[in-house]
């Protein structure tokens, strides 16, 4: 009997040191990628990361894994910097979901979502009553980080001072259009309150998991959703990164773009062979997911003040 008490026992707390390491203190800095002390822009951008962790077991990210905040702030580096020049950047630790989980549905993908989506709405909300200070701000993310953004979006938690919402490396669908109504595709370089959303591939890529049925996309050339051809006099410079996440020189004229009949923006330049090692990447062949904001990162630099520009001359 005194077994079974002290196994219940052990249990209990296992459950609550585990809860406790997905469960944030968002009034500490410690609990943010970046959090800045010293106001230097007239507007914010609310960051958050994309998946970086690749268990094949579905399970969140603890809290207390450095290796994996140092990934989220790699990432952070290399998506976020694209914000540097003209806005303040909040970019909160989130316990995400592993990458198993988002191959499954039900019930177990519903306990996995909640822990990572009530820390994410936890650190805007955070972010919104104490850091923000009326300032208009824009929110971005990519990938399982824009699936976050976006839920807050549905669930109306974005007030009016938006400036514009980067929805990028996740699809936003005509039933997400239709089921709310208030969400708005941008439709040129300079509307506000939109949201900009596209998914990067060949031309021949197929099985892309984060395009779905009825994917909008908003080309990062031109800026519009029509199947207009952009061509790569458009594209102002692609920016990679080197094994330390520092930015290379950037490449005039690296890619065209145009937007897919399956909403993917598609583009003919690179070689996919040169982003695709076979059993190792994560995604098919040809699906550009991982430089999503690389390929295009002086587009994205000049749209943000574009639009930043736009809602103060409003």
């Amino acid at each position: 009997m005194k077994l079974l008490y002290f196994l219940l026992i052990f249990l209990f707390s296992s459950t609550q040191l585990i809860q406790s390491q997905t469960i944030a203190d968002y009034s500490k800095s410690s609990a943010w990628i970046s959090q800045p002390e010293i106001i230097n822009h007239k507007a914010d951008v609310f960051y958050v990361y994309p998946t970086i962790y690749f268990s094949n077991t579905p399970a969140n990210m603890q809290l207390s894994d450095d290796s994996l905040k140092e990934k989220a702030v790699g990432i952070y580096k290399e998506q976020a910097s694209v914000f540097e020049n003209d806005c303040n950047i909040f970019a909160p630790y989130y316990p995400q979901m592993s990458i198993a989980v988002l191959n499954i549905e039900g019930a177990e993908f519903d306990k996995h979502f909640n822990i990572a989506y009530s820390q994410v709405k936890a650190a805007f909300q955070y972010y919104l009553e104490n850091l923000n200070d009326g300032r208009p701000f824009f929110i971005a993310g990519h990938s399982q980080g824009s699936l976050m953004i976006l839920q807050m979006m549905k669930e109306k938690l974005i007030n009016e001072q938006l400036i514009a919402a980067y929805v990028i490396g996740y699809s936003v669908t005509n039933e997400d259009l239709k089921q709310h109504p208030w969400l708005k595709i941008a439709q040129k370089s300079n509307d506000i309150g939109v949201i900009i959303t596209y998914n990067t591939q060949s031309p021949d890529a197929t099985g892309s998991p984060v395009l779905l049925e009825g994917a909008h996309c908003v080309n990062p050339l031109n800026w519009t959703t029509k199947t207009t051809y952009a061509a790569d006099s458009l594209n102002q410079g692609a920016v990679f990164f080197d094994e330390k996440e520092n930015p290379q020189p950037a490449i005039l004229h690296y890619t065209d773009a145009q937007v897919g009949s399956d909403g993917a923006l598609v583009v003919s330049s690179p070689n996919p062979d040169d982003f695709y090692v076979a059993g190792k990447s994560a995604f098919p062949r040809g699906v550009y997911h991982r430089y999503d904001y690389q390929f295009f990162y002086r587009n994205l630099q000049e749209n943000i003040r574009a639009r930043k520009n736009a809602y103060f001359n409003n």
